[in-house]
């Protein structure tokens, strides 16, 4: 909804009436957009679960349980945000980044909206056996999204960091085809070439040669010591207060570049972690960690001080696994107790932290009272990158447009600290292409997890079929698809009627035909 002016050239009379009554309909129309709350999504890019002090994972009581890893990073600021709100135990993304924002923006999986890799700049990616009608040219124009239904009901929408929505020169390459008022740093780069001012975040002319993974838009820092997360934040903070002095509601999509490589060391942390044993990388990674804390504590900060912090709703979540540089790609370390990181398909590659809390809790909010959030909570229900879509969406008094097809759930009733019998403990995760992990469809249900391998010999597991109880083995060490026919065909089946209902393309074999699941 915008607040607009009404005015007639040729009648007196509704002159008149206008002047009389001009003032106090913009008022109203104002008050309606304002009355919607603001909201935050706070999106870090190759965030796993584990890349926190807060712990994620609990103990058999429910209870948060420490790890090596939560004792290694310094994240004050999202410890903040889980004691004002509420953090998902398990919450689950893609295992790589374009997909999952496309899953955002959408609220559809994957499978369905089609972009199942990530997206490379210059030109396909499906992989040698990947489905040749994949969707890597990623949102355009004409898509349904989170942001441009949003602009419809009044919100100004902001959007700042890795976009990576589209290669280059698409649609889908610059947000505000998208529905984006603003657009700060977003561009079809997946990472950035430098995080350094000096360097010109990319932008040199020492590049020239190959302008590649230029972050644009921040030249106000090129040549300062400013760390890219630390403009972006800068600019974020600029938005809001131009939003807020316009007195409108504002969605803010801010997409840090972090934690990508290159992981290049943040100087404001490094004295934190000199006198450590790990290698240069996983210091200068950690370094990385703490500079996107900083980012959300100064969000927050520059919200209770515009004296809006009441009034909006932040979500701080991860894109996929971790890919810190901590262990090999299908082992237990970069995740820890976790096995795998980004690109898997274990559990640390789509395991991501997740907290919801209003900036200030006040239970006498109206904005807070539609939807309360309980604090200091853990909600062991898992939920999923796709619900964030319908959630928002009724937070902000906005209709999704008719017929559009999305597969996510509310999180109110979660968020309030229950249980939700009509939101599925389910999550389906279809990556027809080859990466760390190649050509496989990861399926979660209730406490047992599938892997189907598409091809057998493409993966260590020299099997179409890995299957797990996460409650018992969360690790998944424990393959139990030989010893248990039943629940494995149950699994199996179940999975395939979700990739037929969802539309999911399949890797192909030599030929060029699809490789449907085999059910046993």
């Amino acid at each position: 909804m915008e607040c607009v002016a009404f005015s007639s050239k040729n009648n007196d009379t509704m002159k008149r009436i206008l002047t009389t009554l001009g003032l106090s309909l913009l008022t109203v129309v104002c008050a309606v957009a304002a009355d919607k709350p603001n909201i935050i999504v706070f999106l870090v890019d190759d965030m796993g679960v584990m890349d926190t002090s807060v712990p994620f994972l609990t103990d058999a009581s429910g209870a948060p349980e420490m790890h090596p890893l939560n004792e290694w990073y310094r994240t004050p600021n999202m410890e903040r945000m889980a004691n004002l709100g509420t953090r998902f135990s398990t919450f689950y993304a893609q295992s790589v980044c374009s997909p999952t924002r496309a899953s955002i923006m959408s609220g559809q999986n994957a499978t369905r909206h089609a972009t199942t890799q990530w997206i490379r700049p210059e030109g396909n990616n499906r992989g040698k056996f990947g489905p040749e009608k994949w969707n890597w040219v990623g949102l355009t124009k004409e898509s349904v999204t989170l942001p441009r239904v949003l602009k419809g009901e009044g919100y100004r929408t902001l959007f700042l960091g890795k976009a990576h929505f589209g290669p280059l020169d698409s649609e889908g390459s610059d947000p505000l085809n998208l529905g984006f008022d603003v657009n700060i740093g977003g561009a079809c780069w997946g990472r950035p070439k430098s995080y350094y001012g000096r360097d010109h975040y990319g932008n040199h002319p020492n590049y020239a040669k190959k302008m590649t993974h230029n972050v644009p838009h921040l030249e106000a820092y090129y040549e300062s010591d400013t760390y890219l997360t630390e403009a972006l934040t800068l600019e974020a903070n600029k938005e809001i207060s131009k939003a807020v002095e316009a007195e409108e509601p504002f969605f803010m999509l801010m997409s840090h570049y972090a934690l990508h490589t290159p992981f290049d060391s943040d100087p404001r942390f490094a004295a934190n972690y000199e006198n450590s044993d790990k290698s240069k990388q996983a210091k200068a990674f950690a370094t990385l960690v703490e500079g996107m804390d900083k980012s959300l504590g100064d969000i927050m900060d520059h919200l209770e001080t515009l004296g809006v912090a009441e009034d909006t709703l932040i979500f701080f979540l991860g894109d996929n696994g971790s890919d810190a540089p901590l262990g090999g790609s299908h082992t237990v370390a970069s995740s820890a107790p976790l096995l795998g990181k980004k690109g898997t398909h274990y559990e640390g590659g789509m395991r991501v932290p997740f907290i919801a809390a209003w900036a200030k809790p006040d239970v006498a909010n109206p904005e807070q009272q539609a939807l309360p959030i309980a604090q200091g909570a853990i909600q062991p229900q898992l939920g999923t990158i796709m619900d964030l879509y319908p959630t928002i969406l009724k937070v902000a008094g906005a209709p999704s447009p008719d017929g559009y097809i999305y597969d996510g759930y509310g999180l109110e009733t979660l968020l309030a600290g229950q249980s939700d019998e009509a939101h599925p403990d389910v999550f389906l995760m279809h990556f027809p292409h080859d990466h760390r992990s190649n050509y496989f469809t990861s399926y979660r249900n209730g406490d047992w997890k599938l892997v189907y391998h598409y091809y057998p010999k493409a993966n260590k597991q020299k099997s179409h079929y890995e299957l797990f109880n996460l409650k018992d083995d969360f690790a998944e060490s424990n393959n139990l698809a030989q010893s248990n026919p039943e629940k494995l065909n149950a699994m199996m089946r179940a999975m395939v009627a979700q990739l037929e209902f969802e539309g999911a393309l399949y890797p192909v074999d030599s030929e060029g035909n699809d490789l449907l699941p085999i059910i046993p």
